[in-house]
């Protein structure tokens, strides 16, 4: 398997597009009400991107996709379809994820929101919320650690907390192109392949945990997996990238403290 390494002058211009991908989930947050329109959410997103940023999507175009963002609530795991037949909800649970590119260089993240949640179901969406799933994962990265050893965190995290992990779906190396080797699982599944983290590497880590049940499924537009089980589904992401002393999370946002 061979893994892309990038050099200091890479990595300063990851940083640099981590950091719009993080605007984009900021800008958007004060956007997220009822009634808004998922179709709209993405509008607003997209031309944020192209004319406030001067960047561009890397989804838009990517596999036939023509939107900017990935909008996926409630039962959604990922790869939701922006639409203006979907309005935002009271108790929704809305998953944005953004990839960007600057200059060839790609970032990719997302981020769960809550839509005016009533406090017994924010209590309950909130420990399916619970992003600590993603920052223990990122805290225990760096040079040496095995892929098998993320997983394995994750998949203990939401098993400790009452939630199963989507197998089917992982994390992925990324920099120069959407989507590179390794992938990096959300449970301990490898066997043979597995490899360590090195100084230089640019990962996603991108847990999906599950209320109920392990199963998904695709639906006939090719893009969108839900759960099976129809309960509810959150998913984190953030691009990584490796050094000696730990990671440097590009696409942290100014609300996270870490």
């Amino acid at each position: 398997m061979k893994i892309k390494k990038y050099t200091l002058k890479d990595i300063k211009k990851l940083i640099i597009v981590g950091k719009l991908a993080a605007n984009t989930l900021l800008m958007i947050y004060e956007y997220i009400k009822i009634g808004l329109k998922t179709d709209e959410v993405n509008s607003i997103c997209q031309k944020y991107i192209e004319t406030k940023l001067k960047c561009s999507s890397a989804t838009i175009g990517y596999k036939c996709y023509q939107h900017a963002t990935c909008i996926s609530k409630n039962k959604i795991c990922c790869h939701g379809i922006p639409s203006y037949k979907k309005k935002i909800k009271t108790n929704d649970i809305l998953n944005i994820d953004v990839t960007i590119i600057k200059n060839g260089y790609y970032a990719d993240t997302s981020y769960m929101y809550f839509v005016e949640c009533n406090y017994s179901i924010f209590l309950y969406n909130n420990k399916l919320n619970n992003i600590s799933c993603l920052y223990n994962a990122m805290s225990f990265v760096c040079e040496c650690t095995k892929f098998s050893e993320i997983g394995a965190l994750i998949q203990n995290f939401a098993k400790y907390h009452g939630f199963s992990v989507v197998k089917e779906l992982c994390g992925h190396g990324i920099g120069t192109a959407f989507h590179l080797q390794p992938l990096v699982l959300n449970y301990n599944g490898y066997k043979t392949k597995d490899v360590h983290l090195k100084k230089g590497m640019c990962v996603t880590i991108e847990p999906i945990l599950i209320q109920r049940g392990t199963k998904i499924k695709n639906l006939n537009d090719g893009w969108t997996i839900t759960t099976k089980s129809k309960s509810h589904s959150a998913q984190w992401e953030h691009t990584l990238i490796i050094n000696k002393k730990g990671v440097i999370i590009t696409t942290i946002r100014k609300n996270e403290k870490l």
